[in-house]
């Protein structure tokens, strides 16, 4: 699908023809829209199906008509009817004239200044348009890992009564995506970095304040990403410590249990032979004083593996 974009002085509309100025949003386009883009604008298809590969890494290049950047931008994805975090690649290509932008889906980043809830932003203005586009990334990166950080202490009181495998399925997504952002961000700061020195992009200096928070925005991200990763690392090492504790502790507890339960059994394997000379076998009382002596014995042993504390 291809849409296109104008500021005008009542705001951000969606035209019906690309003109001079204009932000060109190519979500999830078809091979046919790709090669009429590529055709008249003189982009390389492969720039524009750059960022239509979910494993595309972020990067730069300039060409000599264009520029071409490519970020990983976060997303939501469903599974199970919960809600789990991916990135996903977003293009954008520079041109004299226009700025284009392709991605698989609609996202929060792009869809913000499609509705016109971003200030200051004009289709025109393309160097301020990236720096918009890379902050608005980072906001949304950082609302992410808040959402993340709620959720993993919801399934951190989950696991406190019950460590269902479900509960730690759910942590191993959430450690999942904390590493996809980590690593999109670091890809992003190394973009926005080569993005600062390349001259083809122009600079304004009515756009440092708006860099600045850029780069501040990005490293608080990144810096929250790996805090969030070392914590759940923690988590999930003191659980399966916990886990494996608790295990030890049943088997040792079904040790001694059947240690127990020998004597009786082996007491009674013994009466129960068919052979002459077994204790109390005329005795009435027999059957009642092997039982005594077998739980007598059993609760004895019972009682010194409890006094060695041995469970």
């Amino acid at each position: 699908m291809v849409r296109v974009f104008r500021t005008l002085d009542d705001g951000i509309h969606q035209i019906n023809e690309i003109q001079e100025g204009c932000w060109v949003s190519l979500t999830s386009p078809s091979p046919t829209e790709l090669k009429e883009i590529s055709e008249k604008y003189s982009i390389e298809t492969d720039h524009l199906q750059a960022a239509l590969d979910e494993e595309e890494r972020s990067r730069i290049e300039v060409e000599d008509h264009y520029t071409m950047i490519i970020v990983d931008i976060p997303i939501t994805e469903e599974r199970k009817g919960k809600d789990y975090y991916v990135t996903i690649p977003c293009g954008i290509i520079i041109t004299e004239e226009l700025i284009f932008t392709v991605c698989l889906i609609d996202t929060p980043v792009l869809t913000a200044f499609m509705d016109g809830r971003i200030r200051n932003f004009f289709t025109f203005k393309k160097t301020r348009f990236i720096l918009q586009i890379l902050y608005r990334n980072a906001s949304i990166y950082l609302q992410y890992l808040r959402i993340i950080d709620k959720k993993s202490e919801e399934v951190e009181k989950k696991l406190h009564v019950s460590a269902k495998n479900s509960e730690l399925i759910e942590f191993l997504e959430l450690e999942k995506s904390l590493v996809y952002f980590t690593t999109s961000l670091r890809g992003n700061e190394l973009v926005l970095e080569k993005m600062m020195k390349i001259e083809q992009i122009k600079k304004y200096p009515e756009d440092e304040d708006l860099l600045e928070d850029v780069i501040i925005e990005n490293k608080q991200a990144l810096e929250m990403a790996n805090i969030y990763t070392g914590i759940l690392n923690s988590t999930m090492d003191a659980y399966a410590n916990i886990i494996s504790n608790n295990m030890n502790i049943s088997m040792k507890f079904l040790a001694v249990l059947t240690i127990v339960m020998s004597v009786p059994t082996m007491i009674a394997s013994f009466a129960g032979m068919n052979v002459l000379g077994i204790p109390f076998n005329d005795n009435p009382y027999g059957f009642w004083i092997m039982l005594v002596c077998g739980v007598g014995l059993a609760g004895l042993i019972g009682l010194i593996m409890h006094i060695k504390k041995m469970f």
